[in-house]
């Protein structure tokens, strides 16, 4: 079981950067290779760091909702700009932006909302500069906001791995 253990963990880590990374599973990831672990060991003992991780599941997505809502109020933005980059989402989370040559849909998940906060808001201001601020607002909080579900992924790992060691050994 030692190998599972130490599975579970290098699947977790995959999880933390992909906490990190836009569109790519992070915390989701590191629930199920606790409830997996959890499973092949009938709960016992993985009830604390698999409801830290549910909760922190949870706290991701509000981040990444709350990182971009607080970037576009920081920057002043209408309710135009966070439409658009909500639609800007969307299109590039299902891939109807141009195809891009680098990056790909991962970077569709930046471009998106970039956007269509520029676009929603310059729809409503027709001042470009207003526009481009609220689009700048939405990448760098968005940034900001991965950097923070990074950080609340390791600590699910770290709650996992302090929890189950001796099992794990």
């Amino acid at each position: 079981m030692l190998w599972l253990y130490w599975s579970l963990v290098a699947l977790m880590g995959v999880g933390v950067f992909g906490a990190v990374i836009p569109g790519v599973p992070g915390t989701s990831i590191i629930v199920v290779a606790i409830a997996l672990w959890g499973f092949t060991h009938g709960f016992a003992g993985v009830w604390l760091p698999l409801g830290v991780a549910i909760a922190i599941f949870i706290l991701s997505s509000a981040v990444d909702f709350l990182a971009t809502f607080w970037g576009l109020k920081k920057a002043g933005a209408s309710h135009w700009g966070q439409v658009g980059a909500i639609l800007g989402l969307i299109a590039g989370v299902l891939g109807f932006l141009p195809a891009l040559p680098v990056g790909g849909p991962l970077l569709g998940l930046l471009i998106g909302p970039f956007l269509g906060a520029l676009i929603g808001e310059f729809l409503y201001c027709r001042d470009l500069r207003i526009a481009l601020k609220a689009a700048i607002a939405v990448i760098v909080t968005t940034l900001i906001g991965n950097i923070i579900q990074g950080f609340l992924a390791l600590g699910a790992v770290i709650v996992f791995l302090v929890t189950t060691w001796p099992l794990g050994s």
